[in-house]
């Protein structure tokens, strides 16, 4: 009954077996070589004799059914295995006494099976186990699984648990260790604190609690298979079904340099999976194919092509409030591509995480290189910090989030041409929490990371100057200043207008006091003239709130302050009216009385 078929060969063979409609295999009574006489009251009603007797056999009957031995099923040597490995497992479940579950039934069957040397039988049945049956203490995480076709489902640990079995089985050794190791893959994963793991980590991090855990054979087994797997994977794309003729939706794009090349819309394809990931959308996949190409043309340039899809895929939000999140996720992948060189069609989303990780150092020292951050920025352990980066967290970012992010907040390289960004979503909540705790004698790792996720989580964010500033080598993080003008032309002109300036340039709102100056039509003693009032003053601070905007990033604000009893009061309340001397008007700034 031995198979000479390799176990990754034998296990395809056994799934396609398993689900294969129940009327096209062959079907047995195998609960009539069970002896009734001398069975109790079974544990479980899934503990009965009989009902194990099916259950063994169903899942001999898949093996040799994979095996293309269906005509060696039901013999009476068979037959005799099934009834004794029944009525052994039977009789163990109920000398306990207590009650069992389901999960703990099937695992005293898998564990005779094994005793029985018969590992081949353990995992067919394994393979016909659901995740609800799998036994061991389970680790509630709030992590979800990012699916290899992009779907995010909640994480389950008793799927890991049972794909650790079959590795165990496939090898002729006992399964148990897969519950040890299926819980400390899931604590690894808590502690990791991400949003959503993708699959290809999830396997890389049983692979590494197989080798400390010391199943080095199963380890390398398990490499193994993951490998024929893929190779598996690339051979049924590669034969899948021939696609429609698509040849009307080939363009010519134009690069930067001037050359230019086919576009089939592979990458936007692509990019359309990663922005619907886990998301329920009102449109097909074609149909939001179709409206993100409109507009294109031949020899679009690349830049051009970026900004229509982007367009476009902001229109579809009012079709869906989903698409919001859709569009955020379309302008995310640009970004990760114009800071990380990650390519949607090749890296897909599994290799969003490392290569953050991979390139934080190398961001944090072209900062420092070319002025935009502190040197302090090298103090940190960057290896520790750029573990806590997690990339899935900003796919709950909607479009306005994203595209503000994009143009005010994340750094930019204008050293090169075309201007760069700098900063991915994650290397922006990372660079504010380190600025905020570089000086920090000890544990600064731990301060950043906890706030981080803090900011990944968008449980809690700083205010505006200190996105900007922090960790910058100008580290201005106060949001607003309150001033006074006292009356004399040294402080309009000094406090009023030049201190207001510089304040406004690093980010900082303005709130000032003007009572104190004097009137229309009151005496100057230096002069021996009359006062013009505060309008004109107030004109040039106006004036000054926009010719010096807060960090080149957002207008400058401003609010004036008038006491009720001033003589310019009631100029004062018509500053911002859209009639009358334009010369008297402060359309940009704010009044308060």
């Amino acid at each position: 009954m031995k198979s000479d078929l390799p176990f990754f060969q034998e296990d395809i063979a056994l799934k396609n077996a398993i689900s294969a409609p129940a009327d096209s295999k062959p079907r047995f009574n195998w609960r009539e070589a069970v002896p009734v006489a001398g069975l109790g009251r079974p544990a479980h009603p899934a503990a009965d004799a009989a009902v194990l007797a099916d259950l063994v056999g169903e899942a001999l009957t898949n093996l040799l059914v994979a095996r293309r031995d269906a005509d060696n099923i039901f013999t009476p040597q068979n037959r005799d295995f099934v009834a004794a490995v029944a009525v052994e497992v039977a009789f163990q479940l109920q000398k306990g006494g207590a009650e069992v579950s389901q999960g703990q039934v099937l695992t005293a069957l898998e564990a005779a099976l094994v005793r029985h040397n018969r590992h081949d039988i353990a995992k067919s049945l394994l393979f016909s186990r659901g995740p609800a049956d799998a036994s061991g203490e389970v680790t509630t995480v709030t992590t979800k699984l990012m699916r290899r076709n992009h779907q995010i489902v909640p994480w389950k640990q008793d799927k890991i648990e049972i794909a650790v079995r079959k590795s165990f089985l496939s090898l002729g050794l006992d399964s148990s260790p897969a519950v040890t190791v299926a819980a400390a893959t899931t604590r690894r994963i808590r502690d990791l604190d991400l949003a959503v793991i993708g699959i290809e980590e999830v396997q890389d991090l049983v692979q590494e609690e197989l080798m400390s855990q010391g199943h080095f054979k199963v380890a390398t087994s398990y490499i193994l298979y993951r490998a024929q797997r893929a190779r598996q994977r690339e051979t049924e794309i590669a034969r899948g079904p021939v696609a429609e003729d698509r040849q009307e939706t080939i363009l010519v794009l134009k690069r930067e340099d001037g050359t230019t090349y086919f576009w089939d819309g592979a990458s936007l394809r692509a990019r359309i999976a990663f922005a619907a990931a886990g998301l329920e959308l009102s449109l097909t996949i074609e149909e939001i194919e179709a409206e993100l190409r409109k507009g294109l043309f031949t020899e679009i340039s690349e830049i051009d092509l970026r900004k229509t899809v982007e367009l476009n895929s902001k229109t579809l939000i009012e079709k869906d409030a989903d698409f919001a999140k859709f569009a955020g996720r379309i302008i995310l992948s640009y970004i990760y591509e114009e800071v990380l060189g990650w390519d949607v069609l090749r890296d897909g989303a599994g290799r969003l995480r490392q290569m953050h990780r991979d390139a934080f150092a190398s961001y944090v020292e072209r900062g420092i290189a070319i002025s935009r951050l502190s040197p302090e920025m090298r103090k940190y352990d960057l290896a520790k910090l750029a573990e806590a980066l997690d990339p899935m967290a900003d796919m709950e970012f909607e479009f306005l989030g994203v595209q503000t992010l994009y143009d005010r907040y994340l750094i930019v390289d204008k050293t090169v041409k075309p201007a760069r960004r700098l900063e991915t979503p994650q290397f922006f909540w990372m660079r504010v929490a380190m600025g905020l705790f570089h000086h920090e004698p000890k544990e600064r790792e731990s301060w950043a990371i906890r706030l981080h996720a803090l900011y990944k989580s968008r449980r809690f964010c700083s205010s505006t100057p200190t996105l900007f500033n922090a960790g910058t080598l100008h580290s201005q993080l106060s949001s607003c200043y309150l001033y006074k003008v006292d009356d004399s032309i040294e402080s309009i002109m000094q406090r009023g207008i030049a201190d207001n300036a510089y304040l406004s340039k690093w980010a900082g709102g303005l709130g000032g006091s003007w009572t104190a100056v004097r009137g229309t039509g009151s005496y100057i003693k230096g002069t021996n003239g009359e006062s013009q009032g505060i309008i004109p003053f107030l004109k040039l601070h106006n004036d000054q709130l926009v010719a010096v905007n807060q960090g080149g990033k957002r207008r400058g604000s401003g609010c004036a302050y008038l006491e009720t009893w001033h003589n310019d009061v009631e100029e004062f309340l018509e500053l911002r009216r859209n009639t009358g001397d334009d010369r008297r008007r402060a359309h940009d700034m704010n009044t308060a009385n």
